[in-house]
């Protein structure tokens, strides 16, 4: 991992925003744990031995990620590992470029959804029906949903980012692209176990 994200950080100015899918994708949250409670409750002890970086999560992506952690199993003491702060949405300006960007690829995603239903219903014959639907489902829900802002968890996430001037830490592909294009600093989720360790070993 590069190491430039921290060379020229002050001990209390770094700040990291962090998102669901890091415990949530287990592409990602192996290096913590077999599971999202595990994985979460491994970050957690992390996180307690920072002083660097102030870790951030909106309300509403910790709700978010309550529907996968059995937070029964996680000491209530190291939840004030995280802030959990709402951005100032009626304060936060965006450029009128994301809207242009956001609406024009919103056109092309519904067009390619329609290409998908129109290749299902021409497949179908008869006795395939079922097989046909679950593939549309799949590729319908990629067409639309992949790589793109979809929830109010993801403006939330970029919004708090933005406001802080933190890093935003997700494995969601959508919430990257539009962090870049806002020129958000981001840490690659790939990246996070690793970042997570240096900064341990230059805590200590």
């Amino acid at each position: 991992m590069d190491k430039e994200y921290l060379l020229s950080v002050n001990n209390d100015s770094l700040k990291a925003v962090i998102d669901t899918s890091l415990f949530v994708n287990p592409e990602v949250r192996y290096r913590f744990g077999e599971n999202p409670t595990e994985a979460f409750r491994s970050f957690l002890k992390d996180a307690l031995r920072i002083k660097k970086v102030k870790f951030y999560m909106p309300p509403l992506v910790f709700e978010e990620l309550m529907h996968f952690v059995e937070i029964e199993k996680i000491d209530r003491e190291d939840l004030f590992a995280i802030v959990m702060k709402s951005p100032k949405r009626h304060e936060l300006r965006c450029p009128a470029f994301l809207l242009y960007d956001y609406i024009e690829e919103m056109r092309e995603r519904v067009n390619k959804g329609l290409r998908v239903a129109e290749k299902a219903v021409r497949d179908v014959n008869g006795t395939r029906v079922d097989e046909v639907i679950q593939d549309l489902r799949r590729k319908y829900r990629d067409a639309l949903r992949e790589g793109i802002i979809d929830s109010r968890e993801d403006v939330d996430m970029l919004l708090l980012a933005m406001e802080l001037d933190a890093y935003l830490i997700s494995a969601d592909k959508g919430l990257v692209k539009w962090a870049d294009k806002l020129g958000i600093k981001w840490i690659f989720s790939g990246d996070f176990a690793d970042f997570m360790n240096y900064v341990i070993e230059s805590d200590s």
